[in-house]
């Protein structure tokens, strides 16, 4: 727990001295619907929601690679470090959701083969 605070005192340190917030906000993540049990309009609606769920996480990677360009190579250690764990942190939600949805997109087709 305290190494949590630690990792926040940090982090909040670091935003403070770039400005007191970051430009880039990450869109929250979906839900994707069991597909085993989903009906074709749920399934149909969480891959609109997915779709544009990655674009939206698309915007936010250009513009985590908008703040790392604008500070610079001359940026402090700390906030290329932050930056860098922003930007592979959404890639990694990316990837998660979008496995997710292709996982629960077969259970949908194993259990609707007319679809």
């Amino acid at each position: 727990m305290k190494k949590t605070s630690v990792v926040g005192a940090t982090t909040l340190a670091t935003v403070l001295c770039f400005g007191g917030a970051f430009a880039c906000e990450m869109p929250a993540m979906v839900d994707v619907p069991d597909g085993a049990t989903a009906t074709t309009e749920e399934m149909i609606e969480a891959r609109n929601r997915v779709t544009a769920y990655l674009a939206s996480m698309e915007e936010y990677l250009a513009c985590v690679d908008r703040e790392i360009a604008a500070e610079g190579e001359d940026a402090p250690e700390e906030f290329q470090a932050l930056m860098i764990q922003r930007y592979n942190s959404a890639v990694s939600e990316m990837e998660t959701v979008a496995a997710a949805f292709n996982e629960q997109l077969r259970a949908f087709r194993a259990a609707n083969p007319s679809n």
